[in-house]
């Protein structure tokens, strides 16, 4: 590595924990709320109703499988699983995922799954979803769906190795900020994306 090489990948370290320090700094309520100290970390909640993290901003995990749409818990029908809060649109619903919680957890933490397909455990809207593989996934709105299932296949085997191989486990903003930073090789810019759909369309029947 030459000198010059070996200057810029410090300078690019210290950008990155710059970035970290700030945002540490700047929303240390949502870091607590997506990293809880358990086998869930890191998930997409946020603190709400006076509970800590709340996955999907308290929409119903259940009610995907069941009411084929997505549907707003209620702070009466909850549970708690891992560290993190779950709510219900019934005592049914609740009933359901406290006998199989891991049947109903949504991939990849609640993150939106294209996000994850370039490790970056980032979005990741409740209204924004579909079921493959009896496996829920979550989606950071219609554009990054519709990227996904540009290839649904390779993607999903992309997102559940960057999740097994570096989100699982860690902190979700150092592992966003690091890959936001250092890009993974296939890593496409939302512009990119938007083209690519926008030919896959064109070329449809």
């Amino acid at each position: 590595m030459t000198p010059t090489s070996t200057a810029l990948v410090r300078l690019a370290r210290a950008t990155c924990l710059a970035a970290v320090a700030a945002l540490a700094l700047s929303g240390c309520s949502a870091m607590m709320a997506q990293n809880p100290s358990t086998a869930l970390k890191p998930v997409n909640a946020i603190a709400m109703g006076g509970d800590d993290r709340v996955m999907l901003a308290g929409h119903d995990v259940v009610a995907y499988w069941t009411l084929g749409h997505h549907a707003v818990g209620l702070p009466q029908f909850s549970s708690v699983y891992e560290g993190v809060t779950f709510r219900f649109a019934s005592a049914e619903h609740k009933a359901m995922f406290d006998r199989d919680p891991k049947k109903y957890l949504p991939q990849y933490g609640g993150f939106c799954a294209d996000g994850i397909v370039y490790g970056i455990p980032w979005g990741g809207d409740a209204d924004t979803w579909r079921i493959d593989g009896g496996r829920l996934f979550i989606f950071g709105g219609a554009g990054s769906k519709a990227a996904f299932e540009l290839d649904v296949k390779g993607n999903t085997v992309l997102a559940d190795r960057y999740w097994a191989d570096e989100v699982a486990g860690s902190n979700s903003f150092v592992q966003r900020t690091k890959r936001l930073i250092f890009r993974v090789p296939h890593y496409k810019s939302g512009e990119e994306l938007a083209r690519a759909v926008a030919a896959a369309k064109a070329k449809a029947p």
